[in-house]
């Protein structure tokens, strides 16, 4: 289990994350879902253990991270059993992309595996692109190669930030179902992601932020029948706006 107790985070005086709890269970998916700016990307970065939290704690399995971090910095980090991607991607630009998703896993594992990467570029339809350097790829293709990055590394629980946000249809099919089908590997999945329809058909959680904290959590059938105001409120945007 990765789990979020408590958490509160500021940015100088102005509260970003206030007493927040989350649990992300193995083989599951959670999505998170919320307005701009409400502390969605600062939450996936407490959990990463990226960023130190004002108060509260994250616990990796057995391991609990409590805040304040020890001046030296986390002792025996998860990572990378706990892995995330972010919309900024961070690939190397002197690597091509092929290079991006193998120098991690060689780092670390001293070994290509070079049947999960060819397997990765299949799923995701990366055959056309592979060799080139990310400023010869759109997002789209720099999004896939950055998901297959963190894959290779073969993370119990996996964090995403809008990993599909510059995909066209087709591709997000591909990309959501392949996620799907990582619960029977018993990979946790961290979702944040504006794809309503996403989180209707796959969610085992919904979690609903707005203002720095969780207003309201439950199956995806929240996303049909909302228990309070503020959901009712954002669905009814979306929908207005869709």
């Amino acid at each position: 289990m990765l789990e979020a107790k408590t958490l509160s985070f500021a940015y100088a005086d102005r509260p970003i994350l206030k007493d927040v709890s989350v649990q992300i269970a193995q083989g599951d998916i959670t999505v998170l879902i919320g307005p701009s700016g409400c502390g969605k990307t600062t939450l996936l970065r407490c959990l990463a253990l990226l960023e130190q939290p004002k108060a509260g704690c994250v616990q990796v399995d057995e391991a609990v991270f409590s805040a304040p971090w020890p001046k030296g910095g986390i002792e025996n980090p998860p990572w990378p059993r706990l892995t995330a991607v972010f919309q900024q991607l961070f690939l190397w630009p002197h690597l091509t992309l092929r290079e991006n998703i193998l120098m991690p896993v060689l780092r670390l594992h001293k070994t290509d595996n070079e049947d999960q990467l060819d397997a990765l570029i299949e799923a995701f339809d990366m055959q056309a692109f592979i060799t080139r350097y990310p400023n010869e790829a759109s997002l789209g293709q720099r999004q896939r190669v950055a998901l297959a990055r963190a894959l290779m590394l073969q993370p119990r629980y996996l964090l995403l930030d809008e990993i599909t946000s510059a995909l066209d249809v087709e591709q997000i099919a591909k990309i959501l179902a392949y996620l799907k089908n990582l619960r029977g590997k018993q990979i946790g999945i961290f979702l944040i992601t504006h794809l309503l329809g996403f989180a209707r058909h796959t969610a085992d959680q919904v979690l609903f932020m707005a203002d720095g904290t969780i207003v309201e959590r439950g199956g995806a059938d929240i996303l049909r029948n909302p228990q309070t105001e503020r959901l009712s409120q954002f669905l009814s945007v979306i929908a207005a706006a869709s």
